[in-house]
Parts: C-alpha cells; structure tokens; sequence
C-alpha cells in the first residue's frame, strides 16, 4: 500500500532501473526487493533516498516481514511517527536520517486531541563559543 508522491520518482526509475511508465508502489516494492536482496543493506538508506510526502506498508509473505515508512519528521498526532520507518528485522520504529537514535513518544500536551509527538534521540548539540 502507498499513499502520496515521491518528487525523485524520475531519479529513482533510472537508479533501480525501473520503465518509464513504473509508479510509486512499484517503486517501493523493488526499493524493498533491493533491500531484502542485498542484505545487510540497511533500510533508512532506501527510505532516506525517497523525496515527497508518503506514507507506504510491504509486507513480504516470503519472509514475513512487515516495512512500513512515512516522511516528514516532526511532530505528528498519527498513530505512526512521519520521516520513521518500521521494519520486523530490525523490530523497532526508527528514524531514516538517524538509524541509530531510539525514537521517544511524548504525549500530546492539548487535551482536546490524543496523540503523541516523536522525537529522535541523539547527543546533545554544545554550542560553540568564542
């Protein structure tokens, strides 16, 4: 299942050597294919290569494995994070531009609406003085 636009689709086609007339789920599915066929080949650098707004589910019934993505990190009232993916070999949410930062789920601070922001660990930023 894909929803939304990939704006590199052109790029994309010639990269994984797709026709002209491939989509965006076809797209996916082969970016999928590359990576469960190249193995380790880590997943936030086929989803880090998709530009656009989308939101997409493979699941592989080969290897039953579930891969699911959104773009746009920030914060989302959706009950999956955007700019995150999911994968079952991996087994956690996490995020395509920083694979290896835990991703964290605040609850939403207005209490009219029911959600939770994500936000990406990392190490704290020192800001440089002179």
């Amino acid at each position: 299942m894909f929803e939304g636009t990939l704006h590199n689709l052109g790029s994309l086609k010639q990269q994984y050597g797709l026709a002209k007339s491939a989509n965006e789920v076809i797209l996916v599915i082969e970016a999928y294919k590359a990576l469960r066929d190249r193995a380790p080949y880590p997943p936030n650098h086929v989803v880090g290569h998709l530009i656009g707004s989308f939101a997409f589910i493979v699941f592989d019934k080969s290897t039953t494995t579930l891969f699911v993505a959104s773009s746009a990190c920030g914060k989302s009232l959706a009950s999956f994070p955007q700019g995150c993916f999911y994968s079952t070999a991996v087994g956690e949410i996490r995020s395509y531009e920083n694979p290896k930062n835990k991703i964290t789920a605040v609850p939403a601070e207005e209490e009219e609406i029911w959600g939770a922001t994500f936000k990406v660990e990392g190490p704290a930023v020192v800001a440089a003085t002179e």
